[in-house]
C-alpha cells in the first residue's frame, strides 16, 4: 500500500487549495465559505519520482450550528488514524486560534509525524508572523502560499524525507470505475458505505451533504474497482449555491469517467424527471447502466407484484433502451446490496465483450437471408458479411451492404433485437452500423 498524507486544520486555512496544489488537479472544491469539504477526498501526488496518496478533510470546527460538525470530526479522525504524515495547515493572517490549539493537541496524542504548515505566506514581509506557530508544541512551521506554490516544493521535499520507507507496490491501471449517481439525498453514499463497510462517507438527511466526487478501491471478494460517490444532480433551476453548482459538474465529470453507473432512484418517490435527465445522461456518454431503487424497506404497501409494476414503470419512462438490470435494494438494512457490485461487474463485461467474427456470421447471415431488408425503389439489400469493430466503447458492429443506405432505422433495431437475444449485452448500449461493401 503506498504511504498516505493527510491535510487537516480549522476551516478556511487553505486545506483544498493545498489539496489542489500537489495533486495538480481541481478535484477539491474551493470556496470562501467556511465548511466547503466535507468528506474525505484522496488523489494521488507524483514528486522526484516518488508516488503518495493524499487525503484532504473537513475543517475541525466545534459548537458551531453546522449539522455535519460532528461527522467532520469524525472523517478527520479517521484520516489521522490511516495516514503516516500529517500536514497541520494554520493561517498566518490570523494567528494561533483556539480552534488551532485543540486541533494541535489532537495531533499530539498520535505518534504520527506531523508539519506545521503556514499558509497563505504570499510575500516575504508576512514570514515573520511564522514564529507565532511555536507555541503549538508541533515544530518548526513551514511558509507557504498554496494559492501561487511558493514554498510549495520545498514542502514535497521534506515530506518525502518524513515519508516512512516501504516497497512501492505497482500501480494497477485500467480497473473498472463504478459511479453511483442520481437525485440528491437518493442513498448514495449510504450504499457506498455499506459496500465498503466502514462510515467513509456523510451521512445526513439533508440534500446536497456530498459535495465531491471522491474514489475508493474496492477489493473484497475476488472483485477489484473503483467506487465513485458523487455529489446529487437537481436541475439547473435548484441549484443556487455556487458550491452545489461545482459539485453538479463533478458528478457529470464522475459520469463522463466511469465505465457502469450505478443510478439510484428513491423508492418512496418514485421516478422522477431528474431521473431521466441523469438517465439520458448516462446514455449520451454511452455508459454502462445499473438502476438501484433504494430504500425498498421503507414501502409498507407491498405485494407480490409491487416490484414487477415498479419495474414495468421503470422501463417504460426509459424507453427505447430498456435492457438494463433493475435491482431493489435498501442500503440502510443492506438488502442485495451485493447484487449491485455483482451486477455492475456483469455490466462490466457485457460492455467490453467480444464476438468472434465467426459466430456472427454463423448467426445472423441465415437470419438476414429469412428476414431481409424491406426493398427499397425497386432495389434489394442484400447484407453479405458481419464482424464487430475493435476498441469503441461500447459493443460496435458494422453489417456490410451493397445498399447501405436503404437500410432504415427500424431494421438495424430488429438486428440489434436479435443480437441481444442470443448474446447477453444487458445494461450497455450497442451501435449498428451498416456500410458498403
Amino acid at each position: 500500500m503506498s504511504n498516505l498524507v493527510a491535510i487537516v486544520g480549522r476551516p478556511n486555512v487553505g486545506k483544498s487549495t493545498l489539496f489542489n496544489r500537489l495533486t495538480q488537479t481541481r478535484r477539491a472544491i474551493v470556496n470562501e465559505e467556511a465548511g466547503t469539504t466535507r468528506d474525505r477526498q484522496y488523489g494521488k501526488v507524483l514528486w522526484n519520482g516518488v508516488e503518495f496518496s493524499i487525503v484532504d478533510t473537513g475543517g475541525w470546527v466545534v459548537n458551531s450550528e453546522d449539522i455535519f460538525e460532528e461527522e467532520i470530526r469524525k472523517q478527520v479522525q479517521i484520516a489521522i488514524d490511516e495516514c503516516d504524515v500529517i500536514l497541520f495547515v494554520v493561517d498566518v493572517h490570523n494567528g494561533v486560534t483556539d480552534l488551532d490549539m485543540q486541533v494541535a493537541k489532537l495531533l499530539r496524542q498520535n505518534n504520527k509525524p506531523v508539519i506545521v504548515i503556514c499558509n497563505k505566506v504570499d510575500n516575504y514581509e508576512m514570514q515573520y508572523s511564522s514564529p507565532e506557530f511555536y507555541k503549538l508544541g508541533l515544530g518548526d512551521p513551514f511558509c507557504i502560499s498554496a494559492i501561487n506554490g511558493s514554498g510549495t516544493g520545498d514542502l514535497l521535499d521534506f515530506i518525502l524525507e518524513k515519508l516512512p520507507k516501504k516497497k512501492e507496490e505497482e500501480m494497477v491501471e485500467n480497473l473498472p470505475r463504478f459511479a453511483v449517481v442520481g437525485r440528491p439525498n437518493a442513498g448514495k453514499s449510504s450504499i457506498v458505505n455499506a459496500f465498503i463497510g466502514e462510515d467513509r462517507y456523510i451521512v445526513t438527511d439533508i440534500a446536497g451533504t456530498t459535495r465531491d466526487s471522491i474514489h475508493s478501491r474496492y477489493t473484497k471478494f475476488g472483485y477489484d474497482f473503483y467506487l465513485v460517490d458523487t455529489a446529487g444532480i437537481r436541475k439547473k433551476s435548484k441549484v443556487t449555491e455556487d458550491l452545489e453548482y461545482f459539485s453538479v459538474i463533478r458528478s457529470i465529470r464522475s459520469i463522463e469517467d466511469a465505465d457502469v453507473c450505478i443510478l439510484m432512484i428513491d423508492a418512496t418517490r418514485g421516478i422522477e424527471s431528474q431521473d431521466l435527465n441523469i438517465f439520458q445522461l448516462i446514455q449520451k456518454n454511452k455508459k454502462g447502466l445499473v438502476v438501484c431503487v433504494n430504500k425498498w424497506d421503507l414501502i409498507t404497501d407491498k405485494d407480490s407484484k409491487s416490484t414487477i409494476t415498479m419495474e414495468k414503470a421503470i422501463r417504460e419512462r426509459m424507453a427505447p433502451f430498456n435492457d438494463f438490470p433493475i435491482i431493489f435494494t435498501s442500503a440502510l438494512t443492506k438488502q442485495r446490496i451485493f447484487k449491485v457490485i455483482e451486477t455492475a461487474m456483469e455490466v462490466y463485461e457485457n460492455k467490453n465483450k467480444k464476438i468472434p467474427t465467426s459466430k456472427l456470421n454463423e448467426f445472423f447471415l441465415p437470419l438476414i437471408e429469412n428476414y431481409p431488408p424491406p426493398a427499397t425503389k425497386g432495389k434489394y439489400i442484400k447484407i453479405k458479411y458481419v464482424m464487430q469493430a475493435p476498441e469503441t466503447g461500447i459493443p460496435t458492429f458494422i453489417f456490410y451492404a451493397n445498399l447501405p443506405q436503404y437500410v432504415k432505422d427500424p431494421y438495424k433495431r430488429f438486428l440489434e433485437n436479435k443480437l441481444r437475444s442470443n448474446w447477453n449485452l444487458c445494461g450497455t448500449q450497442v451501435n449498428i452500423f451498416v456500410r458498403q461493401k
